[in-house]
């Protein structure tokens, strides 16, 4: 899967079929994480009738129980041992159909009313868990594709744009399917749940897919710095060490704030749509432009950070800021559909940045810590453990934020205090994370020349 011309160093180039299957693969997992980021808070409020309380406490126990996992995954991860098939790939082939199953039944309306909030804090938890149990090893898969920088940017970027264009499936996918439920006309019915069990089962269906072509198409390699006498690194020791590296921590103080802004936005922009904007029939095309904007605007990023520096490309992140004050303060459908595309660019640049920056803080580890091997593992799952618990925080303050200001969950217009919290998680709150997070990340001290010398050195040392 691996052939090509020779890179840097004698390493061979990665094939475009290569970097395709190996972005394929992850892309489900997007699938998945897009519908629910996007839908399942209105699902829980305007469909299942649970309370903005309840539903602040099944979006942060579960996003807490996929954060707690990561460590946890990282762990048992950097202990297996080397198959026919590697050493990251049993884990995702045998966790994927428990994370169908789980996320069907995460949509799934049970007859009973008053048992409902464990029913989906249960299956959320799992399948949250599951889907830890696949990025670790599928994220940290990245350095064991090439030892070439440009060849693990360039993976990283096609991972990215399938990431965003798996992200728009889900939304787009999940829009088109559960719209009707959310309709004017609906407002006071009981909205129709089995569109919801419909979507549930086509993602299912995208997971097996892309779990065949990861498998089918990846072949991944065993760390090529490591010497056969080289100790794997204690997971606790190890744990230590990267808390203590300064690139890492700064890198993960920024976009842990970045990832909690965007993980805001996504989940309240449907409800800010429904209930404060009168945007109610526009939602699922405006989750549609955001998305497209972001997909389409990958390459664009990844030509700019190889130009310019990826420090410099961050600046792309604060351009959603003044556009969604705009549509908080002017809610109309044109402009709405232009700052859904702006939203899009900075989000695109978001998702890219922190997983192209974080192999140049694992050569910078490895560099400083030789004859030391299985730390990927360890920084992978502490930095998604991190934003996780970051984003399962915001999720859950915002839906208490919610309760407190008196949604009342299925009817169609909402108090003014109600109106004025969306406003604020859509606009304020999310600036004040964003320029937080670009301030912290000034100080990052890892520059293109830099990760020029730490790969040279890293060839003298392999």
């Amino acid at each position: 899967a691996a052939r090509g011309s020779e890179g840097s160093g004698g390493e061979r180039r990665l094939s475009v079929c290569s970097k395709l299957c190996y972005a394929i693969g992850g892309a489900p997992n997007q699938v998945a994480g897009s519908a629910a980021s996007f839908f399942l808070q209105i699902y829980l409020l305007d469909i299942a009738h649970i309370t903005p309380f309840h539903a602040s406490l099944v979006l942060f126990i579960g996003k807490a129980s996929g954060a707690v996992t990561d460590p946890v995954a990282g762990f048992f991860i950097s202990k297996s041992r080397w198959t026919k098939i590697g050493r990251l790939m049993p884990w995702m082939l045998a966790c994927t159909p428990f994370t169908v199953v789980s996320y069907f039944f995460m949509w799934y309306l049970p007859p009973f009313v008053s048992g409902r909030v464990v029913w989906y804090l249960i299956f959320y938890c799992i399948f949250q868990a599951l889907t830890t149990l696949f990025q670790v090893p599928y994220s940290a898969l990245t350095m064991f594709l090439s030892t070439d920088q440009k060849e693990r940017d360039s993976a990283t970027a096609y991972r990215m744009t399938m990431e965003v264009l798996g992200t728009l499936v889900g939304a787009a996918l999940q829009g088109q399917i559960v719209a009707s439920a959310h309709l004017s006309h609906h407002c006071t019915l009981n909205p129709p749940a089995k569109v919801y069990m419909i979507a549930a089962g086509v993602i299912g269906g995208i997971y097996l897919l892309g779990i065949i072509i990861l498998f089918l198409g990846v072949k991944e390699k065993d760390d090529p710095y490591a010497l056969s006498s080289d100790a794997a690194i204690p997971f606790c020791k190890g744990l230590g060490l990267t808390m203590k590296h300064g690139p890492y921590v700064k890198l993960t103080a920024s976009f842990l704030l970045i990832s909690a802004a965007v993980q805001l936005e996504q989940s309240n922009f449907i409800l800010f749509c429904t209930h404060a904007a009168d945007l109610r029939n526009h939602f699922q095309y405006l989750v549609v432009t955001i998305l497209v904007s972001s997909a389409v605007s990958i390459p664009f990023w990844q030509k700019f950070l190889q130009r310019f520096g990826k420090k410099c490309a961050a600046c792309g992140i604060s351009w959603m800021i003044p556009f969604a004050v705009m549509l908080v303060t002017i809610p109309n459908p044109i402009l709405a559909y232009f700052v859904a595309f702006v939203s899009g660019l900075s989000i695109a640049a978001s998702l890219l940045l922190p997983w192209s920056m974080l192999p140049d803080v694992v050569d910078d580890f490895r560099l400083q810590n030789p004859h030391r091997k299985g730390h990927e593992t360890i920084f992978y799952s502490s930095y998604v453990f991190f934003t996780k618990m970051s984003a399962g925080i915001g999720l859950g303050i915002s839906a208490a934020c919610l309760e407190f200001t008196g949604y009342k969950p299925g009817i169609c217009r909402q108090s003014k205090d109600v109106i004025l919290t969306l406003k604020i998680l859509i606009g304020a709150v999310p600036a004040v994370l964003i320029l937080v997070g670009l301030f912290i990340l000034l100080f990052y001290p890892i520059t293109e020349e830099s990760r020029k010398e730490t790969k040279l050195a890293l060839e003298v040392l392999r």
